[in-house]
């Protein structure tokens, strides 16, 4: 499942531990937007990770697309759709 991850977290150092988490995850692609692929059981540990380190002052948000929502993504400027390196169609 395809999932995007956004934040808002005032606290410097949560703002930082969340970025580092996210990254064991997916790709930023933007400075607080992380594009996603996993399944339900890693998206779960993910949010556990995210819960323990969140408080009440943060927002973050997790939302999950689906295949033909992803294939309608669309980019103005610089980037690319995070694609799944490990998936292969015979």
């Amino acid at each position: 499942m395809f999932y995007i991850v956004s934040y808002d977290i005032p606290d410097d150092k949560r703002r930082t531990r969340v970025a580092k988490t996210l990254l064991d995850y997916g790709s930023r692609v933007q400075y607080s937007v992380f594009e996603c692929i996993m399944d339900d059981k890693l998206m779960e540990k993910m949010f556990v990770r995210l819960s323990e380190v969140a408080t009440e002052d943060d927002r973050i948000r997790i939302y999950s697309l689906c295949a033909k929502c992803e294939s309608n993504v669309k980019i103005i400027g610089r980037g690319e759709i995070t694609k799944d390196e490990d998936v292969y169609i015979l």
